[in-house]
């Protein structure tokens, strides 16, 4: 099915059971410790070996020897697999470093050896056994190092992006600002490790893995070992949380397959905790430049952003200067990201890449320039508004409620209270402030495919490699298909996560809801054709309800009479056309929050944070709701405590594991708050609807540096905003 013009009426506007906050349909299997993830698959391979992942101990330079001899004799050891060993492997495209190094090291724990033993603590023991011997090489671990050296050499050739003449029209505001601030290295912290299960069959490999983008995976894992695409098959039906480190195959399931061939039998390996930080994918630093200037009645003339952030030779910026390009009018614009080498372990996609912490930078200086112009910071906002791409004034947005969601936070969250002096109201020993940060993330579609049957039972069962990580795919998929098919809930089987079954747009980039419920849409579709077809009923006017088709001469059949004579299959894929390109479509919200800041220690506590997101039908309220509200607390973990900490003598993250790298807890944020919209966006898919669960990280940390600032009167423009940044700025104790 071809998406090319806006949707029109459908039944998915019936609204009887999309649109529902409908219990997650996973959830009892996952409660009960019965849905089976990837390093748990005894079922399927039973009497697996357990492989053991050794980490190079230095961030570059090459191995100059390796003993695995004593390792291989030791107790339970059925294969010891390095690079010197395992054959001739490729590098996946979405990969920037080899899953298997050797001899070149290109970062810190990037794997080198695989040990493979009857169990865990064999593995592991033998793996202390091996011995190496490495050539160092001087590596770049220092980001502001980095940034220094390439100004002052001249070498930098930023990606820019420029929309009438910035410099001229800055140095003429009659209001400027012109501040920088940083964002540190972050890691994803999901609780299930990047695990996975491998078993050969003769040549065909069947790899069980957590990964969010199943397609992807598969192509990959075949570049990687050599093999036919075809001879691969992936299966990732549930994963214990992503965040974008499970967009790529890591290595966890290139080495699983190579222990397999080399044990000849399955093998699993989950990357231990201690690894996972270096030797996956984390969130880059940023340094970021931000310069506003504007009238003297603070309409902005002028608005430049620009960001240094570093990654592996191969890699790519975080692009924290897209939604700058987007958020607020201004007919004189600058963005530019420069890419700094570094010998750090690579940076790539954690949740809302790019607008996460360029939001953290932006909405503070927006902040910085209402003050600066006199006015409020929400009135700011609103008076910056734009319906149209600012550098595109005839391509105007899809939806934007940017406003209202502004007005509408501004009056639940009692801001007509917040004092606008900073520092000025106090609650015994505690600072009290209010902040607010505009919300964007852009609204991504991809293609997605889907099979639907419907057997003679009158069950309705749906196929796609979409996966769930957590967050309600098998719930908003079945919610799509009975309301398509006009069945109950209780009669819709999903089936997800496997390679064999059509490719879908994958979890992934607030793409996945909007999109892969679309390729159910259009296989649902092309069901509801066939059934009027084995009916015999004209297809104008029909009516699918209660579990029976009704056309319009008021002819009336169920669907297992259709399905009578065999099963009825229907497989489409949703592609989407051009519609991007006449209209910017994008997701909007407004963040607020209130925090108290100890006046003696500058501890800060989350008091209250209210969220109001614009992001076209919400499918699932319940299920969006819960994605919001975990985006709004990794947003204060963002804020306040999250920080890879880098040790740039020798290129590693010290604070690698989660007894160290500090996430926020339930008793860290005692009220949240989420408010959606009712809209509906049909230029973005027939389902009218749009992504959000990572809407609800964009300005979250910069609507609580905002709110520091407006209880301490300190501004910290340096995330996180630890304690240690407020303590000399706070004011006196009375």
């Amino acid at each position: 099915m071809k998406f090319d013009t806006p949707a029109t009426q459908n039944p998915i506007d019936q609204l009887k059971v999309v649109g529902h906050g409908v219990d997650r349909i996973d959830g009892p299997l996952k409660t009960t410790g019965t849905a089976p993830y990837a390093y748990e698959r005894h079922d399927v391979a039973p009497q697996a070996a357990v492989g053991y992942v050794l980490g190079a101990a230095i961030g570059k330079g090459r191995i100059g020897s390796m003993d695995i001899e004593a390792a291989r004799r030791a107790p339970g050891v059925l294969a010891v697999v390095t690079a010197q060993n395992a054959g001739k492997l490729g590098k996946g495209k979405m990969n920037t470093a080899k899953l298997l190094g050797g001899p070149d090291i290109e970062h810190y724990h990037q794997a080198i050896a695989l040990v493979v033993a009857e169990n865990l603590e064999q593995a592991r023991a033998a793996s202390r056994l091996i011995r190496v011997q490495y050539e160092r090489a001087q590596g770049k671990f220092d980001l502001a190092a980095q940034k220094s050296a390439t100004d002052k050499a001249g070498k930098n050739e930023p990606k820019e992006d420029r929309v009438g003449d910035f410099e001229s029209a800055y140095a003429q505001a009659a209001i400027k600002i012109d501040h920088t601030y940083t964002t540190p290295d972050q890691s994803h912290a999901m609780m299930e490790p990047h695990a996975s299960t491998a078993m050969w069959e003769g040549d065909a490999l069947t790899v069980w893995t957590s990964n969010q983008m199943v397609a992807w995976g598969r192509g990959d894992v075949a570049r990687t070992l050599g093999v036919p695409r075809e001879k691969v098959r992936l299966i990732s039906p549930y994963v214990g949380g992503g965040f974008g480190a499970k967009l790529f195959v890591r290595a966890d399931a290139v080495l699983a397959a190579l222990g397999a061939r080399a044990a000849g039998r399955p093998v699993k390996v989950a990357l231990q905790r201690p690894l996972i930080a270096n030797n996956t994918t984390h969130r880059p630093a940023t340094i970021q430049r931000v310069r506003i200037g504007t009238t003297q009645d603070g309409k902005i003339t002028a608005i430049g952003h620009e960001s240094w952030s570093g990654d592996l030779p191969g890699g790519q910026p975080e692009e924290a200067v897209q939604q700058t390009r987007l958020l607020y009018a201004g007919a004189n614009r600058l963005t530019a990201l420069n890419l700094m080498e570094l010998n750090l372990p690579e940076g790539n996609a954690m949740r809302a890449p790019g607008e996460a912490p360029g939001l953290m930078a932006l909405e503070i200086a927006v902040d910085e320039m209402a003050e600066a112009a006199g006015l409020d910071p929400v009135e700011f906002r609103v008076r910056n508004d734009t319906q149209v791409d600012p550098s595109k004034p005839d391509r105007p947005f899809s939806q934007r409620r940017l406003i209202e969601c502004l007005r509408l936070g501004a009056d639940h969250f009692g801001w007509a209270d917040r004092s606008p002096r900073p520092g000025s109201r106090r609650e015994g020993r505690w600072l009290v402030g209010l902040g607010v940060a505009a919300a964007f993330r852009n609204n991504l579609v991809t293609d997605s495919a889907a099979r639907v049957r419907l057997d003679a039972a009158g069950q309705v069962i749906v196929e796609t490699d979409m996966t769930d990580i957590g967050t309600g795919s098998y719930t908003i998929i079945a919610q799509t298909a009975a309301e398509m098919l006009g069945v109950p809930l209780a009669k819709v089987i999903v089936r997800l996560g496997d390679s064999t079954f059509p490719v879908s747009a994958g979890s992934g980039g607030q793409w996945g809801a909007n999109s892969s419920t679309a390729g159910v849409y259009a296989a649902c579709d092309k069901l509801r054709t066939a059934i009027l077809q084995r009916l015999g009923f004209a297809s104008d006017g029909a009516v699918f309800a209660d579990g029976t088709v009704t056309d319009a001469n008021g002819r009336q059949a169920t669907l297992r009479d259709a399905a009578a004579g065999g099963d009825l299959v229907a497989e489409d894929k949703l592609e989407f056309g051009d519609l991007d390109k006449k209209f910017q479509q994008s997701t909007f919200g407004a963040h607020f929050v209130e925090v108290a800041v100890d006046a003696a220690t500058g501890e800060t506590r989350i008091r209250r944070m209210l969220a109001v997101c614009a992001a076209g039908r919400i499918l699932n309220p319940k299920t969006a709701r819960s994605q919001v509200i975990g985006a709004m607390t990794m947003g204060v973990g963002a804020a306040l405590m999250e920080e890879l900490a880098v040790d740039d003598r020798v290129g590693y993250f010290v604070n690698h594991d989660l007894a160290s790298y500090e996430v926020p807890v339930h008793a860290d944020i005692p009220s949240q708050e989420v408010i959606f919209l009712d809209e509906t966006d049909p230029v973005s898919s027939p389902m009218k609807a749009k992504g959000v669960g990572e809407l609800g990280l964009c300005g979250v940390g910069a609507a609580i540096a905002n709110a520091i600032y407006n209880a301490t009167g300190v501004r910290v423009r340096d995330y996180p905003v630890t304690l240690d940044k407020l303590l000399a700025g706070l004011p006196e104790l009375a």
